[in-house]
């Protein structure tokens, strides 16, 4: 009887505590009927009736769907999921079973399918990778480097490109020009033709679409203002929110307008869709909470690729857009099916989806998932995290500079140690173990900083909420790295971490974290910083991390222990061998 009685217990309270959904993705049908949603935390991906919003089933995957992808006949169902293990699991959507799973290389997502269903595309993020993949057989036929964290991709109606959206800037961060890139893959060489270089400081890309009639394609991102102090937040002074715009018949760079309005940001812009009847271009804010629905037909009238100064015109969209406030939290992915707009929102368990029959004041209601929860503090601080609502005039969001909880791989000028000193951008990824957080040591731990960011670059907020993201930040847990070898240390990396100790990187990498925790002066001081100590960070997840030292000079690791560690103030690496340093940078670059 008791052992009933716990039973019992139990399954009402695993029905009390239902998993958070965090829908990210949708897929459509080709005819508009069923969407395909994944559930980012749940571990499932969720098929529904378009229209009414009916559950028909669940797909299971073994950790968090990265992306979807429907067949042209819409008879199979591809789902990118793992990290380290990263497959495409792929399901048959008339009965949910599985047919079939392809091994895919580290970190997969956004899968896209050619018209002819034979070739199936997918960006492996972590490894800068886009795959090209035999749908037949499962093997892979190519894999192309691109320049980094590949996160979403689009074919031109043609099918001739691939257009892949690179999430952020690559290379030295102290360089005039720094801002992440779209490339262009020519689908019958499988090789990189062409790179859309996007205006200076943008970075954090998230999505693309292109037009139904195939002549333009259009991305949406931060467009950051790194090379301003950040002395205050009006008429986005540190951060703008755009969407740049291609010209798919010259494949050229058209033009970069901003989403913001004079007094009111729109952070954090992420799904991006056009209608089929080419009038509405549509942008999801995910800092805010809301949706833009644009005029695509005036915007192209207004919209020139002469005029230098747009992307810095926070009125461009006056008249021709229509902001409208969403009745969840977190939109994400969106697409559009005839009338119907169809928006993720994250944090909400639900689809918001939008009337467009009438854009000057469009209908907009929800499908849930599942039923409505409360955010555990954890989740709500990863809500916060996300929020720009609460910022003043709703410019950024704590993502805003640190994408995925890292970094934007920009230098910033941040007044907590004075002005005139910009700093590379540190990831929060440990930050509440290895204190102090910032580069020269002004903020003694993470809690402390978490405080400053809230009030000198937000709002004011309770300390309930600060208490929240601490929270957050501390359940963050590592990726593994995309040079490990089935998990384990390369060859080469075995040999470097003999070299590691040879080179006395541990004096300072040291313990479980690999710091510590106390300053050096490293030689890398110039200036006024000349001879100033520098915080020792983290080697775990270091790979992810690049640009590298203070003020991101250092475009990778092998750099940081050659060219910019002249007189061995950084390691002992001078005398070292080309083979040893390959090592010791494999050793590094694995943890």
């Amino acid at each position: 009887m008791l052992l009933g009685l716990v039973i019992t217990l139990y399954s009402s309270l695993a029905l009390a505590k239902e998993v958070y959904r965090s829908p990210s993705h949708i897929a459509l049908s080709n005819d508009g009927k069923q969407l395909f949603v994944s559930e980012t935390t749940a571990n499932t991906v969720a098929q529904l009736r378009s229209v009414s919003g009916k559950l028909v089933r669940r797909y299971t995957t073994p950790s968090e769907p990265t992306g979807l992808a429907l067949s042209p006949d819409d008879k199979k169902l591809y789902i990118t999921t793992g990290v380290s293990n990263g497959q495409v699991l792929v399901f048959d959507t008339q009965s949910g079973k599985k047919i079939a799973s392809y091994k895919t290389g580290h970190s997969p997502t956004a899968p896209v399918v050619s018209a002819d269903g034979k070739t199936l595309y997918l960006c492996n993020r972590f490894n800068h990778k886009v795959a090209i993949i035999d749908t037949e057989s499962g093997k892979t036929r190519a894999s192309i480097s691109v320049k980094r964290e590949p996160l979403a991709a689009a074919l031109t109606l043609d099918g001739a490109h691939l257009l892949v959206v690179n999430h952020l800037p690559a290379g030295a961060a102290n360089a005039g020009y720094v801002a992440a890139s779209i490339s262009i893959i020519d689908t019958k060489t499988s090789k990189v033709s062409n790179e859309f270089k996007l205006p200076n400081g943008s970075n954090g890309l998230q999505d693309i679409c292109i037009s139904a009639d195939g002549k333009y394609a259009y991305v949406s991102h931060v467009l950051a203002r790194y090379q301003l102090p950040t002395t205050q937040l009006e008429r986005g002074w540190v951060n703008t929110n755009a969407v740049s715009v291609f010209d798919l018949n010259k494949m050229t760079f058209y033009n970069t307008f901003l989403l913001d309005d004079i007094d009111l940001g729109a952070p954090n812009p992420w799904g991006i869709a056009t209608s089929e009847n080419g009038k509405i271009l549509a942008v999801t804010h995910a800092g805010s909470h809301e949706v833009s629905l644009i005029d695509r037909v005036a915007l192209h009238k207004k919209l020139s690729p002469d005029n230098e100064e747009t992307p810095n015109d926070l009125s461009f969209l006056v008249g021709i857009r229509k902001r409208v406030k969403l009745p969840g939290l977190g939109p994400r992915h969106c697409v559009i099916a005839g009338q119907q707009l169809y928006i993720a929102q994250f944090f909400s368990n639900d689809l918001a989806v939008a009337d467009l029959s009438n854009t000057d004041d469009p209908v907009v209601s929800t499908l849930p998932l599942g039923p409505v929860q409360q955010m555990d503090i954890t989740r709500r601080g990863r809500f916060l995290f996300n929020d720009g609502s609460f910022c003043f005039q709703q410019w950024q969001s704590c993502t805003s500079c640190h994408p995925s909880e890292r970094i934007d791989a920009l230098n910033w000028d941040i007044l907590n140690d004075g002005i005139g000193n910009p700093k590379n951008t540190k990831s929060l990824l440990l930050a509440h173990k290895t204190p102090p957080t910032t580069v020269t040591g002004c903020r003694a731990n993470a809690e402390t900083s978490v405080r400053a960011g809230i009030r000198f670059f937000m709002a004011v907020l309770p300390e309930s909420d600060a208490v929240a993201i601490d929270e957050f930040l501390k359940s963050m847990k590592a990726v593994p790295s995309p040079h490990l070898v089935n998990n384990q240390l390369s060859v080469s990396a075995l040999r470097g971490k003999a070299v590691f100790k040879k080179a006395r990187c541990n004096k300072c990498h040291a313990g479980d974290y690999y710091t510590d925790l106390n300053l050096y002066d490293v030689g890398t001081g110039t200036g006024r910083e000349i001879d100033t100590k520098f915080d020792v960070p983290t080697l775990i997840e270091i790979w992810r991390s690049s640009p590298y030292l203070h003020d991101g000079r250092s475009q990778s690791i092998r750099e940081v222990m050659t060219i910019h560690n002249p007189n061995d103030d950084h390691g002992y690496t001078k005398n070292l061998s080309g083979d040893d340093i390959d090592d010791l940078t494999e050793y590094v670059l694995s943890l």
